[in-house]
Order: structure tokens, then sequence, then C-alpha cells
């Protein structure tokens, strides 16, 4: 007798739509997030010849970027849950002998220990179920001193970039806040600390940024980030927003197309040795996956 089929589960459901989402826009999206992911990558300054893991990679952008920047003689890792993002990474990453690939939780994988030189992510860390194990596992991988970098997300009501496309739909008290997770610098500190890190800094910074001209800008923002989530999670919303978020956008346009404001943190942290007794005895979790993910 055949096994009974059974139902992917909601949570499966809602990673593969935000997958295909991701991977449809990936060009504008890149665009966008590329100026936000270099002003982290220069806080981490990767050195050549470094070792280093890129945490919630999506289709390789700063894969690519960082291995530039540590050169032949150095090596960039890149994880991520996605496996059709990690394939079109794989794809865009074939000329760079020194990248590699894992699919896994970076909350949950067995990386090698004290491997990495420096660890980064664009917007890959704010989705861990349980952050201070995440951060933790992290420090583990790092070598002595090795050396932390992440972008993050601000508040909701800082960023123009998701609140204005959210208001024009109607639909700002439906947002998922999960991206907006390290929205408080104070329990950002507190998880790095808990996961064993020093030398803490957590830096705002402010951006205008763009996907490109008025058609590129509205085909993100319905696609991806905040408002992309409600939609592809209730398509039925859709063609009731497209115009008047259309509207809102083109009053942005300019020379550059259409840019919004980004609020972000741009956060550092050094693995310190006071810390890595704590990290090496804290067990690996096993809770489900699924936060190396972007979030929205």
């Amino acid at each position: 007798m055949a096994a009974p089929q059974t139902e992917p589960s909601p949570r499966a459901n809602s990673r593969s739509l935000a997958e295909k989402a991701w991977a449809a826009v990936r060009e504008p999206l890149d665009r966008q997030l590329s100026p936000l992911g270099l002003r982290a990558m220069a806080a981490l300054d990767p050195k050549p010849g470094q070792r280093v893991l890129d945490v919630g990679c999506g289709t390789g952008q700063t894969v690519i970027q960082l291995a530039e920047a540590v050169g032949p003689a150095g090596e960039v890792v890149g994880i991520d849950i996605a496996p059709l993002l990690l394939e079109i990474a794989r794809e865009r990453a074939a000329p760079h002998p020194n990248v590699s690939f894992i699919e896994g939780d970076a909350q949950t994988s067995r990386l090698q220990a004290e491997s990495f030189d420096a660890i980064f992510s664009r917007f890959g860390v704010m989705a861990f179920a349980d952050p201070v194990e995440a951060f933790g596992n992290l420090h583990r991988a790092m070598k002595p001193d090795g050396r932390l970098a992440f972008v993050c997300w601000r508040s909701l009501t800082e960023n123009e970039l998701d609140l204005l496309p959210l208001r024009a739909a109607g639909l700002e008290g439906s947002v998922d806040m999960t991206p907006f997770a390290f929205e408080d610098p104070a329990r950002v500190r507190s998880v790095l600390r808990a996961a064993g890190f020093d030398e803490i800094a957590i830096e705002p910074h402010e951006q205008n940024v763009g996907s490109g001209g008025l058609d590129a800008m509205l085909s993100v923002v319905m696609t991806v980030g905040a408002l992309g989530k409600i939609l592809r999670e209730g398509p039925s919303l859709r063609a009731d927003a497209e115009e008047p978020v259309r509207r809102a956008l083109a009053a942005c346009e300019g020379s550059d197309g259409v840019t919004l404001k980004a609020a972000t943190w741009i956060v550092t942290a050094r693995a310190s040795s006071r810390g890595r007794s704590a990290a090496r005895q804290r067990p690996n979790s096993r809770s489900a996956p699924g936060a190396v993910m972007r979030a929205s």
C-alpha cells in the first residue's frame, strides 16, 4: 500500500514561497541591498588569505564580494538553508575556485571548530529560533580573536524602504516583525555577549537605496520585504495594493530611479577568549531549521 501523502507545513510553504520570490527578483534586490552589505563588509575589513563564513548568503552576491576581498589565497564559505538560492549562488560563483557552500542552518550546522578568521552576514541573522545558541555555534567556528560583522534592520518606523509601500497598500498592521528582531541594540549586545563575543560595536547607518526605475522597485517591494511577504502569502490582496504602491513610489522617483531610506545597524564584534570555553561547552541545538534564510 502506498504511503499516505502529507501536506507541507505552513512554515515549509512560507519558506518555499520566499525562496522563489528572492530568486525571481535577485538582480534588482542585489542592487538594492549591495550598498548596505558593503558597508558592513568594510567594517569587517577581510584580509587577503583569510577564511570567511557568509551566513545567509542567498544567491551569492556577498560571497563573491568577499572572495574578491580575500583573494585566491583566501576562502569563502556561504551557508544558507534555501536550496534554490544556493543553486543560483553556485552558478554565479563558479569562476571563483576559493568559494564553497553549505546547505544548512547556521544555528545547528556542525561547523568545524576554530576554522574561520571572520564571519559576515547581510540580513541573514535576524530570524534565528534561538539567537544566543546560533551565535554561540558561530563563535565555536571562529578562530581565537576572529571578527564578526553583520548588517541588520533597525525599526520598521525608521525604514521608509518597508514602511512607505506598506502604508500605501494599507497593510501596515499585517507585518511580520521577524526582520526587525534586532531593532533594539541593547538586545543585540546582550545576545552577542551571551554567545561569547566582546568588543561589540553597534553603529547606525542610513542610506537611500533602490532597485532601479519605478517598475523594478515596484516588483521588488511587492515580492520581498515586509509588503512582499504579506502579498505572496495573501495573493488576493495584490490587485488592490499595486496601484497605490506604484503611485507612492512614483512620487519618490528621481535621476537615480526610485530610492527610499534604509535604516540599519552595522554590528561588529570579536570572538573573545573569555567566551571561548563557554561556547565550547554550549551544546549544539537541534531545533527546527529555517533560521539562516532571510526573514522576508
